[in-house]
């Protein structure tokens, strides 16, 4: 995706987030590096500022969420799970997931966000590793996801709207494709229908988390 064609293009998206964050590596995965805010409340202050908008969501694109690092480690670990497939990051924020993948030898990658923000940080983020990333800003709940092989997701399930909106999805998807979730254990993430895969201690600072370590496990959500 080319700066022009971005939604928001007449905003200064890419220098936005250079300006607001911190070239890093998530904890949990050295691997990957991406921008990330070091403070919470003062992005989400230049975010409501940049749009002029108040009572905007928090930047989840500027964070790295435990569910999503649960996920990304575990692609890593398993290269199998991703090596010549087409991936999916869904509701990707960072695209760390997806970087994950690209990296574990996905034929491609694609990270797929609404937010107009996330998709300028992907798009950097992918820059800044050396790795090919498909940045998507379309609403794609509901959708066959023709031609996705594999379809994750880090930390979806934090509200119930929209558990109850993507899971029925994530099901139907998962009758012929693997579709895997990472979660600390949020209040709507499933309890049944899933096969565990993995479990990880994720360092996660006290700003985003009532604890400093989340334990996050990694599943495979199973057809409905």
């Amino acid at each position: 995706m080319t700066p022009s064609s971005r939604p928001g293009s007449d905003l200064d998206l890419d220098g936005f987030v250079r300006r607001n964050t911190l070239l890093t590596t998530p904890p949990l995965v050295p691997e990957i590096r991406l921008h990330l805010a070091t403070e919470v409340t003062e992005l989400w202050h230049a975010t409501e500022d940049a749009l002029e908008r108040n009572n905007l969501p928090p930047p989840y694109w500027a964070f790295a969420w435990p569910g999503g690092q649960a996920v990304a480690r575990y692609v890593l670990d398993h290269p199998e799970s991703v090596a010549g497939r087409v991936v999916l990051d869904f509701a990707a924020g960072s695209g760390l997931v997806a970087l994950a993948a690209a990296r574990a030898g996905a034929s491609r990658a694609i990270a797929c966000d609404i937010d107009r923000f996330a998709a300028s940080a992907m798009a950097l983020n992918a820059a800044a590793n050396g790795l090919p990333l498909e940045v998507r800003t379309d609403d794609l709940v509901g959708s066959a996801a023709d031609g996705i092989d594999t379809v994750l997701a880090g930390d979806v399930c934090y509200e119930r709207p929209m558990a109850d909106r993507i899971l029925p999805w994530f099901r139907s998807l998962a009758r012929n494709r693997l579709v895997v979730i990472g979660d600390p254990g949020r209040a709507y993430v499933p309890r049944d229908g899933i096969e565990r895969l993995a479990e990880y201690d994720v360092p996660t600072p006290l700003e985003l988390e009532d604890r400093e370590i989340r334990r996050t496990f990694v599943a495979r959500i199973l057809p409905a």
